[in-house]
Formats: C-alpha cells, structure tokens, sequence
C-alpha cells in the first residue's frame, strides 16, 4: 500500500469519528469544534478525490465560517 491508499483508508474512518463525537458532546461548543474538524477532513476527502474547488469551497465555507458562526452564536447565549 502506498502512503495515498493509507491516507485514503484513514480519512472517512476519522470523518465517521467526528460525526459521533458531535453527536455525544454534551457541550456545544465541544461539537462545534468537532464539526469544524469534520469539515477539514472532508475537504481534505475532496481535494483527495480530485475536485480542489470543492475542496475550497468546503474549507473556506464549511470549516471556517460556519464554525465562526456557530462559536458566536453559542458565545451570545448563557451557558449553564
């Protein structure tokens, strides 16, 4: 196996772990972060997969501003 096809094995495995560590935090802002990690995994599964503007796309909108919305959001509201 060459180091792509390793990488390629590991990628959806870790997607798959952080879409169930967003679903059992109990802390918001722990599975926004998770989410936000999530989406760089994607993007990396994207640009692996030969579509980079997908990629882009999904960094710049999926990981970053997303994840920055969802942070202010939980910011602006009591935590208990």
């Amino acid at each position: 196996m060459t180091e792509f096809q390793v990488l390629f094995a590991i990628v959806p495995v870790l997607i798959v772990v952080c879409a169930l560590l967003v679903a059992r935090f109990k802390d918001l802002l722990h599975a926004v972060i998770s989410l936000g990690a999530l989406s760089l995994l994607l993007a990396l599964l994207f640009y692996m997969l030969q579509a980079p503007d997908v990629a882009i796309a999904e960094a710049g909108i999926g990981a970053a501003i997303t994840t920055a919305v969802y942070v202010v959001a939980i910011r602006a509201t009591k935590r208990t």
